[in-house]
């Protein structure tokens, strides 16, 4: 929680830094389209990742169902017969 209040303070320091070579509005524009920059880019690394890391569907799960209602379906025709 500490850290958020850090990373306001440093994005308040950057524009009050800025505002010394620009006018305030610009700095703190400059800023802001600065960190959604950094933001879009951590967001698409991390979706990257999210989307290697696990397969797009639980293989191992739809084997298991399948064979599960397999097992089921001889279950009732065996059932029917006697």
């Amino acid at each position: 929680m500490l850290a958020v209040y850090g990373m306001g303070a440093l994005t308040a320091t950057i524009i009050i830094v800025l505002d010394l070579f620009l006018p305030l509005w610009l700095a703190a524009l400059i800023v802001t389209v600065a960190l959604f920059v950094v933001a879009g880019i951590l967001a698409l690394l991390g979706r990257r990742q999210v989307s290697r890391a696990v397969p797009a569907e639980p293989r191992e799960a739809v084997a298991s169902v399948k064979a599960d209602v397999d097992e089921l379906k001889h279950a009732v025709k065996d059932r029917g017969r006697a």
